[in-house]
């Protein structure tokens, strides 16, 4: 719960500190500008506030890891992710984003601060606890601090602790480890392919790079 708190409290200050027209740079998202994917953090937050007021009775079915699913690469053709670029132009001033996820983002944070790590939550049709829905989470805020910054090299990177728990889990979800040699970020860059792996590290990954990347849905 704490990691989660952390690593969405950085992202949040990340975006925070943003240039006007670093929104308008692309980022690590393919196809998604930086005011693209910062619109995603606010449809996040929602989804975060949605989740946590929404017990279920049954026992899990999910947990921190099985939460994600190993879908097929997006194609451009998802309408919601047509319709996040349009919202995200309609903002039309970046002040606007900001406030927004702020506002939405900040809340999103206090009501996990103070959710039951046992309460169970329904999201997608699954049953989770929170403790497992917020620690999922920290691979979502992950991530996306490493798209938002991916074209911006003098913003701050996503807390280690995060990033190591981040690389644990895709690991899990992949069921193989990652080269020791691999640092965090490129465990995390390569596996969902947001980087392609040079000729050395393919030859480090040996059979796993066949099975990049992990695209997570």
């Amino acid at each position: 719960m704490d990691l989660f708190s952390r690593s969405w409290a950085a992202l949040r200050t990340a975006v925070a500190e943003l240039a006007d027209e670093d929104f308008a740079r692309p980022s690590g998202c393919t196809g998604w500008l930086v005011r693209d994917l910062v619109c995603h953090l606010v449809i996040d937050a929602q989804d975060v506030l949605i989740t946590l007021v929404t017990p279920a009775e049954t026992e899990p079915t999910r947990d921190a890891v099985t939460y994600w699913n190993l879908v097929e690469a997006p194609t451009g053709d998802d309408p919601l992710d047509a319709l996040i670029v349009r919202l995200a132009a309609a903002y039309e001033e970046p002040w606007l984003l900001k406030f927004h996820l702020d506002d939405v983002g900040s809340a999103a944070g206090r009501a996990a601060g103070l959710a039951d790590p046992a309460l169970r939550v329904s999201t997608q049709d699954q049953v989770l606890t929170a403790g497992d829905y917020l620690g999922a989470y920290v691979l979502e805020w992950t991530l996306h601090h490493l798209d938002l910054i991916a074209h911006l090299p003098d913003a701050a990177p996503p807390p280690a602790e995060g990033l190591a728990r981040s690389r644990e889990l895709l690991e899990r979800i992949a069921g193989a480890v990652f080269p020791a040699s691999f640092s965090d970020t490129d465990v995390l860059l390569i596996g969902t392919g947001r980087r392609s792996p040079g000729a050395a590290e393919k030859a480090e990954l040996g059979e796993l790079a066949a099975r990049l990347p992990l695209v997570l849905g």
